[in-house]
């Protein structure tokens, strides 16, 4: 299970280190130490592990800003990704080409189990139907690609609160709704937490009815090559059909496929 990380210490800043002089490298440099970095970095984060000096660095992050290529916090002391990098990250996520791969992995998954499969993405404060695959039962939930869903009462949204690191979501749901969409959604910050303490031991995320009365779900992490968690990929389907434990079963497959996908984004 992937493990918290320091905010000054990213796993891949030695990777983004410039090997020229090039003002173009060096930002490429600053914009991929920021954009893979689990908290916000400061300028002396950067500073430090890039090796890039003091004036040349503060010259780069004034422009990078301007450009809305990053942002700062609201205190102002750290650097995220800004809007325009966000944009740009999610055209490159949906162009076509990419998305193949993804697709015949998630039909696999779908021929196999029987039931509707989707791929989704952590986007802000939602989860992102990034792929999906439907099946031919006539009764289904239909939620297309491009849709956006809840993060405290989906399987896959639970998985990625389970999954990011504690600050970051302790911080998130300071800001989070957490309305109820049934009965049985979890309201409560600290009855939320427990779950994905679970969630996040187990690597295994469920939706028993919280989102949508009839509905149940299962999804389980898609990794990056730093053991942060990518993506989601989940089964779910009708009550009359399933169970939570009917679709476990389906979990180990789920796992060689996410295994599978893991390799798609890396490419």
């Amino acid at each position: 299970m992937p493990t918290e990380s320091s905010p000054s210490a990213p796993a891949q800043a030695a990777d983004a280190r410039p090997t020229t002089n090039s003002t173009l490298q060096r930002g490429l440099a600053v914009l991929e130490t920021i954009a893979t970095a689990p908290h916000g970095m400061s300028a002396a984060d950067l500073e430090r592990h890039l090796e890039i000096p003091k004036p040349t660095l503060h010259r780069l992050l004034k422009q990078l800003e301007e450009q809305e290529l990053v942002v700062r916090d609201v205190e102002g002391r750290h650097l995220m990704p800004g809007e325009r990098l966000h944009r740009m990250a999610m055209g490159v996520l949906a162009n076509e080409s990419l998305k193949a791969p993804r697709r015949m992995l998630l039909k696999r998954l779908a021929d196999e189990v029987g039931e509707t499969c989707n791929l989704t993405l952590l986007d802000g404060h939602e989860v992102l139907y990034y792929e999906r695959v439907e099946t031919n039962w006539p009764v289904r939930i239909q939620l297309p690609p491009g849709s956006r869903l809840p993060l405290h009462c989906t399987a896959s949204g639970k998985m990625f609160l389970a999954l990011m690191p504690a600050t970051q979501r302790r911080e998130l749901l300071k800001h989070l709704a957490l309305d109820a969409y049934t009965p049985v959604t979890a309201t409560d910050p600290a009855s939320l937490e427990t779950r994905l303490l679970r969630i996040a031991d187990d690597e295994l995320s469920t939706d028993d009815e919280e989102f949508i009365q009839g509905m149940v779900a299962v999804a389980v992490p898609v990794y990056d090559q730093a053991g942060r968690i990518q993506a989601s990929l989940a089964i779910h389907a009708p009550r009359l059909r399933h169970t939570i434990d009917s679709l476990r079963q389906w979990v180990p497959l789920m796992r060689r496929i996410a295994g599978e996908l893991q390799d798609t984004f890396r490419s």
